[in-house]
């Protein structure tokens, strides 16, 4: 398998070109951790697409259990089907609607399993995966057969970071952070997903969202997909640069800012900073 490199419309770093590929090498589950909005959940499907392997995707949710990523047994559908003398009801395989995991087990090619926000589970989620993450089987009781993998899928598993996960569970990952990227990385990402984007409009727009996400007190730092929509939203409306520097007191809260602040919180924050710098026209945060 060609070693992973980023692709045309992922900048990975680094670092996490060395994670992906020694994750794939080992055969040993990738978990990525990073706040929301750094590109955790992309990676998978770049990967995949760089591989040229099937994305298989199990978006966890807080009712979700390990069991439903090997199958789930509809008994009452089979119930039902007895009783109106359905043929079906002869076939138990009729009723077992297969999980990711098992699609995962039995794809023809080398999939990238994407087991995505595995923290938004309870804690016992991941320690069920154990035995089946370890050695990529399960046993189906109502058939008596064991779904075994051939050809061991590529595993990425992201989290917010919002819970800690078992030990035993995190001993059998190889673990990466990715960390919010530097003004640098975050250009290199700009001009990926807005080609021949003016330079002094990127300085500007770059140099206002830095300057939100260090401000003091603010509740929810914009991440990079919100600073992709604001940019969006900036070559929209023609904002010029210009527009972005002026310091007057009418003009500290950045134009659209509604694509970077998400709550009441932090408008009314950015609202008193404004009031409190007029005397000096300093932006919020600078």
């Amino acid at each position: 398998m060609s070693r992973f490199e980023g692709t045309s419309n992922y900048i990975a770093t680094d670092d996490l070109k060395v994670a992906v590929n020694a994750a794939v090498a080992l055969e040993r589950p990738l978990l990525i951790k990073g706040e929301p909005g750094t590109g955790k959940t992309v990676l998978a499907y770049e990967l995949a697409r760089a591989l040229n392997a099937p994305l298989i995707t199990w978006h966890v949710k807080s009712t979700t259990k390990a069991h439903n990523g090997l199958y789930e047994y509809d008994a009452v559908s089979r119930l039902r089907d007895s009783q109106l003398g359905d043929e079906r009801v002869h076939d138990v395989r009729n009723y077992l609607k297969k999980g990711k995991l098992w699609e995962a087990f039995t794809a023809p090619a080398r999939p990238v399993l994407l087991i995505d926000e595995i923290d938004k589970a309870d804690i016992e989620f991941p320690n069920d995966l154990l035995q089946e993450l370890d050695r990529m089987e399960f046993y189906v009781q109502e058939t008596d057969e064991t779904i075994r993998a051939e050809i061991r899928p590529v595993v990425v598993i992201t989290s917010n970071n919002e819970k800690e996960l078992p030990d035993a569970f995190l001993r059998r990952c190889f673990f990466h952070y990715i960390r919010f990227p530097d003004a640098e990385t975050m250009q290199d990402i700009v001009e990926v997903h807005f080609p021949g984007i003016k330079p002094r409009l990127v300085s500007e727009a770059l140099k206002t969202f830095y300057e939100i996400r260090d401000t003091p007190g603010l509740k929810k730092k914009p991440s990079t997909s919100e600073l992709l929509d604001w940019l969006k939203l900036l070559l929209v409306d023609d904002v010029a640069p210009e527009t972005l520097r002026e310091k007057t007191p009418g003009k500290l809260i950045p134009p659209l800012h509604g694509a970077l602040l998400k709550n009441e919180q932090d408008v009314h924050l950015f609202e008193r900073l404004a009031f409190m710098a007029r005397r000096d026209g300093a932006r919020p945060g600078g």
